[in-house]
C-alpha cells in the first residue's frame, strides 16, 4: 500500500514539474536569449541635418485662354451678303471679312448726296443773305446726322478685323440672315470669331497667404500635359486685388508668349511660382516611412545610441529629396536614412560608416 501511494506522489509531482516547467533548467537559458534579442543593436547609417535655403514653389491648374478675342458682327439683323474667310485662316489687320447686304448704307448714301447739293446751295444763298442763320443751321444738322449714319452702315456693312489673328469661329454661311441671336459658345451673338494666339493667358487662384509674395512681373513656369518634356516662360500681369472670402485666394493673371503657336486657347496647363527663398531641411525621400493604414508619416533620429521616432510633415520635393518638417527636428540632428526599416522608437542602433 505504502508503495503505491509513493507511486502517486511521484506522478503528481512530475506532473507539476512539466506543467510549470519549474524541474527544466532550459528556462534560465530561454531567459537569457530574449535578453540578448531586446540588446540586440541594429546597423544604420545617418546625414547630420542641416538647413538649406530653397525656393518655395507652388502649382497651380490653369487653362489657356486667348489674350485678345473679337466676336464680329453687325449693329442690327441683316443678310450675309458674302463671307470671305473660314475657320483656321490667318487674317491681317483691315483685311475684309464680311460683307452685309447693303441697301440700307445705299439709300442712305443717296440721301447724304441730297443734303450735301441741298446744304452747298443754301449756303452760297446764305452768303448773298437770302436765307437767316437758323435754317442754314437747321440743315448743317441734317447733314451732320446723315453723315454719321452713313459711317456707322459702312462699318456694319463691311466687317474688317480689328488686328491680326486667327478665324476660330463662322456661324453663318453667304446668303443666311443674320438674326442677333447668340451663336458663340459664350453666348455672344456673331458672324465670325477671332482669336489673337501670338500671346495667350492663364487665370490661377492663388492662397492668400502667399499674397505679399505675388507681384506684377513675377515670371512663372508654364507646363502642358501635351508637352510632358517642355516647359514655357510666363509672367505675372495682373494680380487682382480682392480675396475671395469663400476660397480664401486672389485671381492672377499670367501672359504666356506663344509666337511658335505651340500652345493653343482651351489646353489644361499647370502654372509653378517660385515664391519667396526660405531656410528649410531636406532629406533623401527613402528616410519618410509611411504609417500603414493612415498618412503619418515619421523618419528616426540617431540618439545617443538609440533610434527615436519622430512625426514628421512633408513640403515641397526636390528632385530625390523631400523637405520635412517638424518642431523636434534641430540643426546637427542624426538623421537616419539607411536601416530603419527595422527600427521602432528606441531600439539600440550601432552607426556604419
Amino acid at each position: 500500500m505504502n508503495s503505491f501511494r509513493n507511486l502517486l506522489l511521484l506522478t503528481a509531482v512530475l506532473s507539476l514539474c512539466l506543467a510549470t516547467g519549474g524541474c527544466s533548467p532550459s528556462g534560465d537559458d530561454d531567459q537569457a536569449d530574449g535578453t540578448a534579442d531586446s540588446l540586440r543593436s541594429e546597423p544604420v547609417r545617418i546625414i547630420e541635418m542641416q538647413y538649406t535655403e530653397i525656393a518655395r514653389r507652388v502649382t497651380y491648374s490653369a487653362h489657356l485662354h486667348a489674350q485678345d478675342e473679337v466676336h464680329l458682327a453687325p449693329a442690327s439683323p441683316g443678310r450675309v451678303d458674302r463671307l470671305h474667310v473660314d475657320v483656321g485662316d490667318r487674317v491681317r489687320k483691315g483685311q475684309l471679312l464680311v460683307e452685309m447686304d447693303s441697301t440700307q448704307l445705299q439709300q442712305a448714301t443717296v440721301q447724304l448726296r441730297r443734303l450735301e447739293t441741298d446744304f452747298r446751295r443754301l449756303d452760297t444763298l446764305r452768303k448773298a443773305g437770302s436765307v437767316s442763320q437758323y435754317q442754314f443751321d437747321q440743315l448743317k444738322t441734317q447733314l451732320d446726322i446723315a453723315r454719321s449714319n452713313v459711317s456707322f452702315l459702312r462699318d456694319n456693312t463691311t466687317l474688317r478685323a480689328p488686328y491680326s489673328a486667327t478665324v476660330s469661329g463662322r456661324y453663318y454661311e453667304s446668303g443666311e440672315m443674320y438674326s442677333g441671336a447668340p451663336t458663340t459658345p459664350a453666348g455672344k451673338a456673331a458672324v465670325l470669331s477671332l482669336v489673337n494666339t501670338d500671346r495667350l493667358k492663364a487665370m490661377i487662384n492663388v492662397a492668400e497667404r502667399y499674397y505679399p509674395q505675388v507681384k506684377t512681373g513675377l515670371e512663372v513656369d508654364i507646363r502642358a500635359d501635351v508637352y510632358p518634356d517642355r516647359s514655357f516662360s510666363g509672367r505675372v500681369t495682373t494680380v487682382h486685388p480682392t480675396v475671395d472670402p469663400a476660397t480664401r485666394t486672389f485671381t492672377v493673371e499670367i501672359t504666356v508668349p506663344n509666337t511658335a503657336e505651340l500652345l493653343r486657347p482651351g489646353m489644361f496647363a499647370r502654372a509653378v511660382l517660385d515664391l519667396e527663398r526660405v531656410r528649410a531641411f531636406l532629406a533623401p525621400a527613402i528616410a519618410v516611412m509611411k504609417l500603414q493604414g493612415s498618412d503619418e508619416r515619421f523618419v528616426f533620429l540617431e540618439e545617443a545610441g538609440m533610434a527615436r521616432r519622430v512625426t514628421v510633415a512633408l513640403g515641397d520635393r526636390h528632385d530625390d529629396q523631400v523637405e520635412i518638417l517638424s518642431d523636434a527636428i534641430e540643426a546637427g540632428d542624426h538623421l537616419i536614412v539607411a536601416g530603419q526599416s527595422k527600427l521602432v522608437d528606441q531600439t539600440p542602433v550601432t552607426v556604419q560608416h
